[in-house]
């Protein structure tokens, strides 16, 4: 099994290989690329059980395993790890740039946020719509479509440069 996948318990840092960093990140980009596509269809509710979870639960596998490549990148760096994390941090920065910018997303959330069940929530649950409702608004939600591709294309040269600087100071 590709340990970047084994979600039961702490990361097996001595167990992923570069060889597992693309096929985890294909495979965690496609699930959450369809977590987000059935978050938003008509027939799903603005609530936190069928709406929020799988969404969470989604982003969160992809997290937790691109933060695993990220951190084996930045101490235990290689040409094979280095190859593989520049070939993942495009994708990887494309999706939550395109989560950030997903203006039928924030209108869920915003009608989560308005519906009265809202108040019936933990308040660390309300915390969670509070700040994702934050995260779509610095990520460009509400900017006009050229000011979201602009903004696109800053994220991905902002990942591009900053890897590139950890790369040199490790070298």
């Amino acid at each position: 099994m590709n340990p970047l996948l084994d979600f039961c318990d702490l990361p097996k840092f001595g167990d992923i290989r570069p060889a597992h960093v693309a096929p985890a990140v294909e495979k965690l980009l496609a699930d959450a690329r369809e977590a987000v596509a059935q978050a938003l269809l008509p027939e799903v509710p603005a609530d936190w059980a069928v709406f929020i979870a799988p969404l969470e639960d989604a982003n969160e596998r992809l997290g937790r395993a691109w933060s695993q490549v990220s951190h084996l990148h930045a101490v235990l760096d290689s040409p094979e790890l280095r190859e593989a994390y520049n070939a993942g941090l495009p994708k990887v920065t494309q999706y939550w740039t395109e989560l950030g910018q997903n203006q039928a997303l924030f209108e869920k959330y915003r009608a989560l946020r308005a519906a009265a069940g809202f108040a019936a929530l933990t308040p660390a649950r309300q915390r969670i719509v509070e700040n994702a409702l934050r995260d779509f608004r610095l990520g460009g939600a509400e900017l006009p479509e050229t000011g979201k591709r602009r903004f696109a294309e800053i994220q991905e040269e902002i990942a591009s440069l900053s890897a590139r600087f950890s790369e040199n100071v490790l070298d």
